[in-house]
C-alpha cells in the first residue's frame, strides 16, 4: 500500500461554466466574476475547463486564456485544477504544461476514448501524462452508461503514480464505486462525485471527500455538506429535498444542465448572457417555462441561506 497522504480538498469544488457573448466569443469578464463568486461562496477549490464548461467547443487557445483568467482572479485563495482532457496525449501534455507554468495546483484528465477501452493503453496513457508535469493528477472516471475504469487499474495507478492523488467518479452507479475505491486505497485516494450529485447524501454516507458540480449553486451544496458534517442529517436531508426538483430537471441531459445553469448565472448577475455554443439540444417551450420557475427556486433557496453563510449580493451579483 502506498504511504502517500490523502490530498486535502474537502467540500464543494465546482466546474466553472464558460460564458459567451452574443457573438459566441468567450466573455472573460463574466468568467472572472464566476471564479470570484464561487470562492466567496465557500468553494474548497475549482476546476476549469471541463464538460460543464463546454470544453469540447473551446479551442486550445481559448482554454489557455480562460484558465489564465481564472487563476489570476482566484489569486491563490483556493486550489485551481485545470482540465486537460484532449483527443490525444500530446495535446493533453501541452495543456498540462501550460497549467503548471500558469500556477495551477493540479490537472483533471479523462483518457481519450481509444485508450479507455484498453486497460494496458489506459495505464500507459496516464503514466505518460503524469510524467509531463509535477502537478497533482485527478483522473476523471467518466462513463455515462457503465462502470468506468476497472477498480484493479485504479489501485495499480494509485500505487505506481506519485502524482495520482484524486479521482472524480462519474459512473453508473456511482455510490458502490465510491465505497470500493475508498476500501481498495485505504482511504488515501481523494474521492469525489460529479454528475451523481442527485445521490449526494448517498455519497456523503459513503465518505466521499468532495463534490464537483457546476458553479452556480455552491452555497446550497456547501450548506448541505455542513449540515451533514455537523451530524444534523435531518436538516441536510430537508435542504437536499428542497433542491431535488432543480437536480431532477437539470440532470435530464448534459445539454439541459448547461443551458439551465447559465440561466441561473444570468439571473444572479454573474453572466451577461446565457449563450451556448452549437451543437446543443435546445430547450423547447415547455422546458423553458420549467427552467424559469426553477431558476426562481434556486434564487429563493440561496436567499434563505444567506444569514448563515454570510453571503450577500455584490456588484453584478457577485458575492461580497
Amino acid at each position: 500500500m502506498s504511504d502517500k497522504a490523502r490530498y486535502r480538498l474537502d467540500g464543494i469544488v465546482p466546474i466553472l461554466q464558460t460564458p459567451f457573448g452574443l457573438d459566441g466569443s468567450p466573455d472573460i469578464a463574466s468568467l472572472r466574476r464566476l471564479a470570484d463568486h464561487v470562492v466567496r461562496a465557500g468553494a474548497a477549490g475549482l476546476i476549469y475547463p471541463a464538460i460543464a464548461s463546454e470544453v469540447s467547443k473551446l479551442s486550445t487557445e481559448e482554454r489557455r486564456i480562460g484558465l489564465e483568467a481564472v487563476l489570476a482572479q482566484v489569486g491563490g485563495r483556493v486550489p485551481v485544477f485545470a482540465g486537460v482532457s484532449a483527443a490525444g496525449l500530446e495535446e493533453a501534455r501541452s495543456l498540462a504544461q501550460h497549467a503548471e507554468a500558469s500556477g495551477a495546483a493540479g490537472v483533471l484528465a479523462q483518457a481519450p476514448r481509444a485508450a479507455a477501452v484498453d486497460p494496458v493503453g489506459l495505464r500507459d496513457y496516464f503514466h505518460r501524462l503524469a510524467g509531463g508535469t509535477g502537478l497533482t493528477l485527478m483522473i476523471q472516471d467518466l462513463d455515462w452508461q457503465g462502470g468506468g475504469i476497472p477498480l484493479a487499474l485504479i489501485r495499480q495507478l494509485f500505487e505506481e503514480l506519485p502524482s495520482f492523488r484524486c479521482i472524480k467518479v462519474e459512473t453508473v452507479p456511482a455510490g458502490p464505486k465510491y465505497s470500493r475505491i475508498l476500501a481498495a486505497t485505504g482511504g488515501r485516494l481523494h474521492v469525489s462525485g460529479g454528475w451523481a450529485v442527485t445521490q449526494m447524501l448517498d455519497g456523503l454516507e459513503r465518505g466521499v471527500h468532495a463534490f464537483m458540480p457546476e458553479g452556480s449553486m455552491v452555497a446550497i451544496y456547501r450548506a448541505i455538506m455542513a449540515r451533514f458534517a455537523s451530524g444534523d442529517r435531518e436538516e441536510a436531508q430537508q435542504l437536499f429535498e428542497r433542491l431535488l426538483p432543480v437536480l431532477a430537471f437539470s440532470n435530464q441531459h448534459i445539454d439541459v444542465s448547461i443551458q439551465f445553469f447559465k440561466r441561473v448565472l444570468v439571473a444572479k448577475g454573474i453572466f451577461e448572457f446565457a449563450t451556448v455554443r452549437e451543437p446543443i439540444l435546445a430547450l423547447d417551450r415547455v422546458q423553458e417555462r420549467a427552467a424559469a420557475a426553477l431558476v426562481d427556486r434556486v434564487l429563493s433557496l440561496e436567499a434563505s441561506l444567506k444569514p448563515e453563510t454570510g453571503i450577500s449580493p455584490g456588484k453584478h451579483g457577485a458575492v461580497a
